[in-house]
């Protein structure tokens, strides 16, 4: 790819008539890095599934529950720009205008990943269209997203990954149970989980009830894991208090969006309100990365 550019490069040098074939050469470039970038920052467990956002006002009646309803908006056009699958799940009118609640599912590559940087509290500041003298109103609203996980759960056992013994069974079953080795115990060495079989007579049957016993309690272990991850997602949730905003959206008296996370500042308020998030995104998502490896390379042993 940076051989292509270079020997391009040289030619226009030349004086080669090349200039437009070297600016589609260059926005190439620029889109593989742009996605090398994306695979690096969005290298989370479920950040290539598809996101939940939930979208909820906060006080203030019709004013809150309108913007939440602009909220909406916002991300159903930046899903719509990327090609993403949108599909309202739950969506509860307000009473005069706007909404109280909805939840939308957002079908796409990394879709979670982006839009785990909107999770927050969403501050608006504006001119009230539902107040008859005019007065400025500042609104909330909390964006909360979880990736969506399959309901399916495979367990895929590696035979590498097993210890299996054999031993004479100890129980009743007969002479030839007895004076056999038919008994099978089965180690899961990754987890330590021992299982163990001696009602059949036949050493194979044992290993047979054995594995279905082995996956089972496999399987319970990675349910149980799914529901911590989701009590610390829920856990994040509760953290989440109207005023602890991570962006603000001024329309007046001046027009301004401010990420207050990243510092990062849009003066185009229409275009982000019209779903142009991504430099917001991105921003966030370099910034977390950044916080992460800071945190690694000082934890002992790094």
């Amino acid at each position: 790819m940076l051989d292509d550019l270079g020997a391009m490069v040289e030619l226009y040098d030349e004086g080669e008539d090349v200039a437009g074939d070297l600016a589609k050469e260059l926005d190439r470039v620029a889109q593989e890095l742009e996605l090398i970038e994306t695979q690096a920052l969005l290298s989370g467990e479920h950040d290539a599934a598809n996101a939940i956002v939930t979208i909820h006002p906060g006080a203030g009646g019709t004013e809150s529950q309108d913007w939440a309803e602009m909220l909406l908006r916002m991300y159903l056009r930046w899903a719509e720009a990327r090609d993403y699958r949108t599909e309202v799940t739950d969506y509860q009118p307000g009473e005069e205008a706007g909404i109280k609640s909805v939840t939308f599912l957002v079908e796409g590559d990394y879709a979670y990943g982006y839009l785990s940087a909107e999770v927050g509290v969403h501050r608006l500041v504006r001119i009230s269209p539902f107040d008859a003298n005019a007065r400025r109103h500042t609104s909330f609203a909390s964006v909360f997203v979880t990736p969506e996980i399959e309901d399916d759960v495979e367990i895929e056992i590696d035979e590498k990954d097993l210890r299996i013994d054999t031993y004479r069974s100890s129980g009743a079953g007969g002479q030839h149970v007895n004076r056999t080795d038919s008994a099978v115990r089965i180690t899961h060495l990754p987890t330590g989980i021992v299982v163990q079989c001696q009602n059949e007579r036949s050493q194979h049957r044992n290993r047979d009830t054995a594995m279905k016993i082995l996956r089972s309690k496999l399987y319970e272990l990675e349910m149980q894991k799914r529901r911590r991850q989701q009590q610390e997602i829920e856990d994040q949730k509760a953290d989440i208090a109207w005023g602890n905003q991570i962006r603000s959206y001024v329309l007046h008296p001046y027009r301004l969006v401010k990420d207050h996370r990243t510092k990062l500042e849009k003066g185009d308020v229409d275009a982000v309100l019209n779903g142009e998030i991504d430099d917001f995104i991105i921003a966030y998502l370099r910034q977390r990365s950044l916080e992460r490896q800071a945190v690694e390379s000082s934890a002992p042993g790094s």
